[in-house]
């Protein structure tokens, strides 16, 4: 008979001692089970004893993780929690260097557990290591270890970051600001500098006054990638919290000090490739950047105000040649009637008044300043666009102010100005930190191509939302192959003509072929079942190999990884944290936790998702919740995914809804449907190629008089 299932049965192990195998009953009282044991090996006091994982996480089991024990665990009996934190409180405060160095290794190791950190934060642990860090005693290793275990415990969300004095954080920022420091302590500063920014509105402030720009920029401008990026991740966090009105300043600083230079110079084209964790970083700074736009993008024209429409006037001016005239020059008639005709020429919707064009927001203001950037930046081009379309048929001409209009709306669109920096993406375009303006100077390729666009295809004015999706779908894959340059990024839009893109249209289109008529659609249903078992197993092979998920946290941490995989036998899922990001599979016996199938009752995604439901700096940015996924189980626990991307999410929902039983419904597992089913209709219809297939069958003939032409072979 199998085991009762709340019996599991596991190894026990004890310094100098054989390991015990024993069979733990669940509803037994985990103290009761701790007495047991210690009374196996004649241990006194059981009360101080408590029973740890004994793997690379060594973390304490407990009442609330006591589940997650499965048959075959290795466990080891130690020190209880309350009883190792008083002995490290004492020990870290020896006057013995020696001792101290080797309570607050311990010290460092134990905090990462949610339990020891409990216990030693009840001590009131984490005021006694500012106290240490605010005495300025300790140097060296004694420091890191003191700003590791500090770190690790505030990770835990237990002390909030609002409690700590100015001495603490002048401290904490003289450690950053110092030319020579060992890199474990800078890394440690800046990893708690960056989260006492996102926490804490009070303590950027104070974090604000006690570090500058200046100061971090030597930073980056080492060889140490995990130091740069924590740099960064501090631009980033006091960019993230400036004020409105500061982050324009902060902008202009940045730019002072040549920051994007740095930035390309030391990290994008230095020879070490690019870690994802710096990724998101600049990826992070690229959005934060672009969001500085979005004041001038939600701003309308005022058709009052002189000085902006002095801007129109110089659009004039610098087309046509001309100078404003003066108010004795002709009737105010006349004058009106060449200001329509020129406004005309140049484009506008509203050829009286084009101040009105601007009152559209999105893009506001930003579509008039990135016409007068071309406009002086790139006259030549500038000139030649408009006098060109001037000189065109009225409906054959490319209208200048209505396309930079809608096509700085379409590039804000595509780069997601205004919207918060995703927790998981690592999207960034190195092309953009090669220019100060690189917004602008994308604009003056942008517009370029459209007007080439538009002569390609012959455009007429009622074409003129068609040219558009074509420009878009130019601008978007082109920026799919990342260039390293704006060069580059316009030689990759010269390859990238009408023409082409109709070949890849055609292309693409002939992959996903639908055939309409009455066989062919009989044909697909028949076919469908085998195509969509075919997706599924592909489905469950992948869970069979398994993905990295990070975990998130108030603050991002690049040694924060769990991995998760399907059995062979597909009947459990096998789950455990990480130290790293691993490089490929990772075996399933190095994979402590299980869960099996059986007892997965639901999959939920988005905002219904448990860790979704939290309140976090960055949990309810709509692209995290697009990623996330939870696994409800027995007991109404859950097992909380956030995926690396789209696909991975794809590739997990479909296989555990398959798993379940269920039906795939994700965009991938369509997208596959279709590009599988299109390729089978071909081949089978390979032989019937240049054969016009009926709508309906061929009708029945009617039965024969007689049968009298049947051979007879008796």
């Amino acid at each position: 008979m199998p085991p009762p299932a709340d019996i599991v049965k596991v190894a026990i192990e004890w310094p100098g001692a054989f390991p015990k195998l024993m069979e733990i009953d669940q509803k037994k009282p985990l103290s009761a089970i701790i007495k047991e044991v210690c009374e196996g090996w004649n241990l006194p006091c059981p009360e101080t004893y408590a029973m740890q994982n004994a793997d690379s996480t060594n973390f304490y089991i407990t009442e609330k993780n006591r589940n997650n024990i499965k048959n075959g665990s290795i466990l080891r009996l130690t020190t209880s929690a309350a009883q190792m934190a008083l002995q490290l409180h004492e020990r870290i405060q020896s006057s013995s260097m020696d001792i101290k160095l080797e309570a607050l290794k311990d010290l460092a190791n134990s905090s990462r557990d949610i339990t020891f950190a409990q216990e030693f934060i009840n001590l009131d642990g984490i005021s006694l290591l500012t106290q240490m860090v605010e005495s300025g005693t300790d140097f060296g290793e004694l420091l890191s270890f003191t700003l590791t275990a500090f770190v690790e415990l505030m990770d835990h969300g237990i002390v909030s970051w609002d409690t700590f004095s100015v001495a603490f954080i002048k401290k904490i920022a003289s450690y950053v600001c110092k030319s020579a420091m060992d890199t474990a302590v800078l890394q440690r500063s800046l990893a708690i500098l960056e989260s006492m920014v996102l926490n804490s509105q009070d303590l950027y402030q104070k974090v604000a006054q006690e570090i500058t720009i200046g100061q971090l920029i030597p930073h980056l401008q080492g060889t140490d990638q995990d130091i740069q990026t924590y740099t960064i991740a501090v631009i980033n966090a006091l960019f993230l919290k400036a004020p409105e009105e500061k982050r324009q300043e902060m902008a202009h600083i940045l730019a002072q000090k040549q920051l994007r230079s740095i930035i390309l110079s030391n990290v994008i084209r230095s020879n070490k490739p690019i870690n994802d964790e710096m990724a998101h970083q600049l990826y992070v700074l690229q959005v934060l950047t672009f969001n500085l736009l979005e004041d001038r993008m939600m701003t309308k024209m005022d058709p009052q105000d002189q000085a902006q429409r002095d801007i129109i006037f110089e659009l004039r001016r610098i087309a046509f040649d001309v100078e404003c005239e003066s108010n004795n020059s002709g009737s105010i008639e006349k004058r009106k009637s060449m200001y329509t005709r020129d406004y005309k020429k140049l484009g506008f919707i509203n050829h009286v008044n084009p101040a009105v064009d601007f009152t559209q927001i999105p893009p506001g203001m930003l579509a008039l300043d990135n016409m007068l950037y071309f406009a002086r930046h790139h006259q030549d081009a500038y000139i030649r666009i408009v006098l060109e379309n001037s000189s065109r048929e009225d409906k054959h001409e490319c209208p200048f102010g209505r396309s930079s209009i809608e096509l700085t709306k379409m590039l804000c669109e595509i780069l997601k100005v205004g919207e918060l920096p995703s927790e998981n993406c690592h999207d960034f375009h190195p092309m953009f930190f090669t220019h100060d303006r690189s917004f602008v100077e994308f604009f003056c390729i942008c517009i370029q191509l459209l007007n080439k666009t538009w002569k390609e295809m012959r455009a007429t004015s009622e074409d003129f939302n068609k040219v558009m999706q074509v420009v878009k779908e130019q601008i978007t894959r082109a920026l799919t192959i990342k260039p390293n340059s704006l060069d580059q990024f316009k030689s990759r839009l010269q390859n990238l003509s009408y023409t082409e893109i109709l070949k890849l249209r055609q292309s693409e289109r002939m992959n996903q072929e639908d055939f309409q008529s009455r066989p062919i659609l009989e044909l697909r249903e028949k076919i469908q079942p085998e195509i969509m078992e075919l997706i599924k197993q592909q489905r469950l092979n992948r869970l069979c190999e398994g993905t990295c998920f990070r975990k998130i946290s108030s603050r991002r941490r690049q040694d924060k990884f769990w991995y998760c995989r399907l059995s062979p036998n597909h009947k459990v899922l096998h789950y455990g944290d990480l130290e790293e990001s691993p490089q490929g599979e990772v075996p399933h016996d190095s994979l402590q936790d299980k869960l099996p199938v059986a007892d997965i009752k639901a999959v939920v995604t988005g905002k219904d998702c448990p860790h979704m439901k939290e309140k976090g700096a960055l949990k309810q940015n709509k692209e995290v919740l697009e990623l996330a996924f939870s696994v409800l189980y027995e007991s109404d626990e859950y097992l909380n995914f956030i995926a690396p991307d789209k696909h991975e999410y794809c590739v997990w929902t479909d296989g555990l809804n398959a798993l379940l039983g269920k039906e795939m419904t994700s965009e991938f597992t369509r997208s596959d449907m279709d590009t599988l089913l299109s390729m089978e209709m071909k081949l089978r219809l390979l032989d019937l190629e240049n054969i016009q297939i009926p709508d309906v069958p061929p009708p029945i003939p009617k039965e024969p008089s007689n049968y009298d032409f049947v051979y007879d072979c008796n």
